[in-house]
């Protein structure tokens, strides 16, 4: 028996606005939309198919068939996202993220925009495929609450879009910190867009851990520093897991924040509560001797309706 499937273009419907508004790359079907059976992300004329089940082939092949008839797409890539992904992706890289499209022409590259902002996007690269699109509307604080001619620090920064907006919103100095030069000569290529320089100073390759301890050693400071770590990895330092060290993190963040400054902390957890999130941030800063409130909330976009699992929290430190 094959499934019947959400509609799939009334779906897309519903963000064909967002186009008009600058942006090009956002989530067209979210799984609180399709039973949790999967996800379909568009970026330019490229659709991004995530499954989230075990579907038949043929099941498989409608839903490719189903994304490539949506309006303006010309190629659909695929991925697979089992429970156990994060174990499996160094052994069957290329069963659950396949280098080519599933239906339609070939684009190992895609310049998408995101508010205005262009990204360049790599759809058959790896399970993600260059920006998360839950966080556009925190990048969007970012940009709009930079602090003008200060120091931003972007820690876990992947293809750097945080550290892009802060620098487009106006602050002096942005540093991104992330433990793969792949991905941060990427986001270089993502400043060039923007037509922003991109010193290799800016762009710093190493454990955030080890970077956090570096900085206030020698007497750095940040009038805004974001926090955007997985949720489990593996490291030369052991196991990281959010909802049992984030307070640690937070603790070193704040170590090199400024008088007055502000931590956005996140966390894509689904299993740590907002109130749970909060309190963890809450002892790591008490750990470090300071203290803070939270000023802001965020979440996800409107083409995330109902998820639940992207928790953002603003703290002004005193």
């Amino acid at each position: 028996m094959i499934r019947p499937f959400p509609d799939l273009p009334a779906l897309f419907a519903r963000r064909a606005h967002l186009p008009g508004e600058g942006t090009t790359v956002f989530r067209a079907a979210h799984t609180t939309e399709t039973g949790g059976l999967f996800a379909v992300d568009v970026a330019g004329d490229t659709a991004v198919l995530s499954l989230y089940a075990d579907l038949s082939g043929e099941e498989e092949a409608r839903l490719a068939e189903a994304c490539g008839a949506l309006p303006g797409v010309a190629s659909v890539y695929l991925k697979r996202r089992p429970v156990e992904a994060r174990h499996m992706a160094n052994v069957a890289r290329e069963w659950l993220s396949p280098p080519d499209p599933v239906w339609g022409e070939a684009r190992p590259e895609v310049v998408a925009l995101e508010n205005g902002v262009p990204f360049l996007l790599r759809p058959g690269a790896d399970l993600s495929i260059g920006l998360f699109t839950d966080a556009r509307p925190l990048r969007a604080w970012v940009r709009e609450h930079a602090p003008v001619g200060g120091r931003v620090l972007n820690t876990f920064a992947y293809t750097c879009g945080f550290g892009l907006n802060a620098a487009l919103g106006g602050a002096e100095v942005v540093k991104n910190v992330d433990l793969s030069r792949k991905v941060l000569a990427w986001g270089q290529e993502n400043y060039a867009l923007s037509g922003l320089a991109a010193p290799d100073t800016d762009f710093l390759y190493g454990d955030v851990f080890e970077w956090l301890g570096r900085l206030r050693r020698r007497g750095d400071e940040f009038d805004l520093v974001i926090l955007d770590p997985p949720s489990f990895a593996r490291g030369r330092g052991g196991v990281w897991r959010a909802e049992r060290d984030y307070g640690r993190l937070a603790a070193l963040a704040v170590g090199v924040l400024a008088p007055g400054g502000r931590l956005l902390a996140l966390t894509n957890h689904a299993g740590v509560s907002n109130a749970a999130f909060e309190r963890m941030v809450a002892a790591g800063l008490g750990e470090a001797g300071r203290q803070g409130k939270v000023t802001e909330r965020l979440g996800p976009g409107e083409d995330y309706p109902g998820a639940t699992h992207l928790k953002a929290q603003v703290w002004t430190l005193n």
